[in-house]
Protein backbone atom coordinates (compact mmCIF):
# COMPACT_ATOMS: atom_id res chain seq x y z
CA UNK A 1 0.00 0.00 0.00
CA UNK A 2 1.10 3.55 -0.71
CA UNK A 3 0.57 6.60 1.47
CA UNK A 4 -1.36 9.70 0.41
CA UNK A 5 -1.90 13.09 2.02
CA UNK A 6 -5.35 14.65 1.86
CA UNK A 7 -5.38 18.39 2.51
CA UNK A 8 -8.84 19.62 3.39
CA UNK A 9 -9.59 23.16 2.26
CA UNK A 10 -12.24 25.49 3.67
CA UNK A 11 -13.87 26.32 6.96
CA UNK A 12 -17.37 27.23 8.05
CA UNK A 13 -18.61 27.08 11.65
CA UNK A 14 -19.55 23.43 12.19
CA UNK A 15 -23.21 22.55 12.53
CA UNK A 16 -24.50 19.26 13.90
CA UNK A 17 -25.18 18.18 10.30
CA UNK A 18 -21.61 18.96 9.20
CA UNK A 19 -20.17 17.14 12.21
CA UNK A 20 -22.39 14.09 11.58
CA UNK A 21 -21.32 13.98 7.92
CA UNK A 22 -17.63 14.16 8.87
CA UNK A 23 -18.01 11.44 11.52
CA UNK A 24 -19.78 9.16 9.04
CA UNK A 25 -17.06 9.72 6.43
CA UNK A 26 -14.24 9.13 8.92
CA UNK A 27 -15.92 5.93 10.09
CA UNK A 28 -16.22 4.76 6.46
CA UNK A 29 -12.45 5.09 5.82
CA UNK A 30 -11.12 4.34 9.34
CA UNK A 31 -9.14 1.30 8.14
CA UNK A 32 -7.21 3.53 5.70
CA UNK A 33 -6.40 6.39 8.11
CA UNK A 34 -2.78 6.48 9.26
CA UNK A 35 -2.83 9.95 10.83
CA UNK A 36 -5.31 12.81 11.06
CA UNK A 37 -4.33 16.38 11.92
CA UNK A 38 -6.59 19.43 12.26
CA UNK A 39 -5.12 22.88 11.62
CA UNK A 40 -5.90 26.41 12.88
CA UNK A 41 -4.13 29.66 13.83
CA UNK A 42 -1.78 29.69 10.85
CA UNK A 43 0.69 32.17 9.41
CA UNK A 44 2.06 32.61 5.93
CA UNK A 45 5.75 33.49 5.74
CA UNK A 46 7.09 34.82 2.43
CA UNK A 47 9.57 37.30 1.03
CA UNK A 48 6.86 39.96 1.47
CA UNK A 49 6.68 39.29 5.22
CA UNK A 50 4.41 37.39 7.57
CA UNK A 51 0.63 37.50 7.79
CA UNK A 52 -1.90 35.69 9.95
CA UNK A 53 -4.16 33.21 8.17
CA UNK A 54 -7.75 33.38 9.43
CA UNK A 55 -10.03 30.38 9.01
CA UNK A 56 -11.98 30.86 5.78
CA UNK A 57 -13.11 29.04 2.65
CA UNK A 58 -9.50 29.24 1.36
CA UNK A 59 -7.83 27.83 4.50
CA UNK A 60 -6.04 24.51 4.70
CA UNK A 61 -7.90 23.09 7.70
CA UNK A 62 -6.52 19.58 7.95
CA UNK A 63 -4.06 16.98 6.80
CA UNK A 64 -4.84 13.30 6.73
CA UNK A 65 -2.41 10.55 5.80
CA UNK A 66 -4.20 7.53 4.36
CA UNK A 67 -3.18 4.24 2.80
CA UNK A 68 -4.42 3.13 -0.60
CA UNK A 69 -3.18 0.97 -3.44
CA UNK A 70 -3.03 3.83 -5.96
CA UNK A 71 -3.78 7.51 -6.50
CA UNK A 72 -7.06 6.49 -8.13
CA UNK A 73 -8.03 4.42 -5.07
CA UNK A 74 -7.11 7.30 -2.75
CA UNK A 75 -9.24 9.62 -4.87
CA UNK A 76 -12.20 7.27 -4.51
CA UNK A 77 -11.83 7.42 -0.71
CA UNK A 78 -11.65 11.22 -0.82
CA UNK A 79 -14.64 11.69 -3.15
CA UNK A 80 -17.19 10.89 -0.44
CA UNK A 81 -15.65 13.43 1.95
CA UNK A 82 -18.06 16.18 3.07
CA UNK A 83 -15.51 18.86 2.13
CA UNK A 84 -16.19 22.55 2.60
CA UNK A 85 -14.32 23.91 -0.46
CA UNK A 86 -12.09 21.13 -1.81
CA UNK A 87 -9.56 18.43 -1.09
CA UNK A 88 -6.05 18.28 -2.45
CA UNK A 89 -4.56 14.82 -2.75
CA UNK A 90 -0.85 14.05 -2.95
CA UNK A 91 1.16 10.83 -2.94
CA UNK A 92 3.58 10.74 -0.01
CA UNK A 93 7.16 9.93 -0.96
CA UNK A 94 9.87 8.76 1.40
CA UNK A 95 9.18 7.54 4.92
Amino acid sequence: MKKFALLTIGFVPPTPEIMAAWKAWLDSIKDNIIEQIGLRNGREISAAGTKNLPLSLDSVTGVMIISAASLDDAEKLAQSNPYISSIRLYEVIGH
